[in-house]
């Protein structure tokens, strides 16, 4: 006698259906570029984190938090050029202000390209009041 329901269709388990589904998409996401970030924040924080994920808001948002708060060295050859010691890839936003500061004197302010002055006057705002103490 047959058991009401839906036919099955696959040999396998339910359970192995979900594994080997789950595997696939970790390999998708692998290829794309996806990695998976576990966080601890507090409830409020994630309450909000949530909301901007479902409204599709979350990426983008935070993406943009974490350009105003880390530098990518190399993408400022005059930075790369003070940090020429570091390992680091990133650095805090302030740090960068702050190498800057202190290394001025081997800055070429000519050799400054349009991407890096645009940094050099938003670290300025956000960490100097709008002063480089050089």
């Amino acid at each position: 006698m047959r058991k009401p329901g839906r036919p099955k269709t696959s040999k396998l388990t339910r359970a192995e259906q979900l594994r080997r589904a789950k595997r696939r998409q970790r390999v998708r996401q692998r290829a794309a570029g996806i990695v998976h970030v576990q966080l601890a924040v507090p409830r409020e924080l994630a309450e909000k984190m949530a909301v901007a994920r479902r409204a599709g808001l979350l990426t983008q948002s935070l993406g943009e938090a974490l350009d105003r708060t880390v530098i990518r060295v190399h993408d400022y050859p005059q930075l790369a050029d003070l940090a020429w010691n570091r390992d680091d890839e990133f650095i805090p936003a302030r740090e960068a202000f702050q190498l800057y500061e202190r290394n001025w004197r081997f800055v070429d302010a000519n050799a400054l390209v349009p991407g890096e002055r645009r940094l050099l006057e938003r670290l300025k705002a956000q960490f100097g009041g709008g002063v480089m103490n050089a």
